[in-house]
């Protein structure tokens, strides 16, 4: 597996706390009567990104590769949730292509980073298996 001192170091965790903290930002202008709906669940989307990066990052290279691919099945959530958002007006244009943006990049990094995770897995066993044929 890589080789990482703690999830905080991992770039992509880095970018799904700033999205989660921009996505707070966005939602404090929601109507009250969204608090509970569209605001929450975009909050609680936000959140599980990073999270789940988070505990994946303590677990073995194959759990790590699953619980990426539970953040990016959030990241897809919180790109639907940006565009009601954008559609009922509750985010400006900008903002809406602003975190966008972000959350295409997480979706990118996650992608490689699982890849990566993959390629040193492999890498591992193919050494394990050459050693133990000579």
């Amino acid at each position: 597996m890589l080789m990482i001192k703690s999830y905080k170091d991992l770039n992509v965790w880095q970018k799904a706390m700033e999205l989660a903290d921009r996505i707070y930002e966005a939602t404090e202008n929601f109507p009250k009567r969204e608090w509970y709906g569209l605001a929450n669940q975009l909050r609680r989307a936000a959140v599980s990104i990073a999270s789940n990066i988070a505990e994946g990052s303590t677990r073995g290279s194959k759990e790590f590769i699953h619980f990426i691919a539970i953040a990016r099945g959030s990241v897809a959530e919180v790109e639907t949730q940006i565009l009601i958002s954008a559609k009922r007006k509750y985010i400006s244009a900008v903002a809406q292509t602003e975190l966008e943006k972000i959350a295409d990049d997480i979706s990118r990094m996650a992608m490689g980073l699982s890849r990566a995770i993959t390629q040193s897995s492999s890498n591992k066993a193919q050494g394990t298996k050459h050693k133990a044929l000579t």
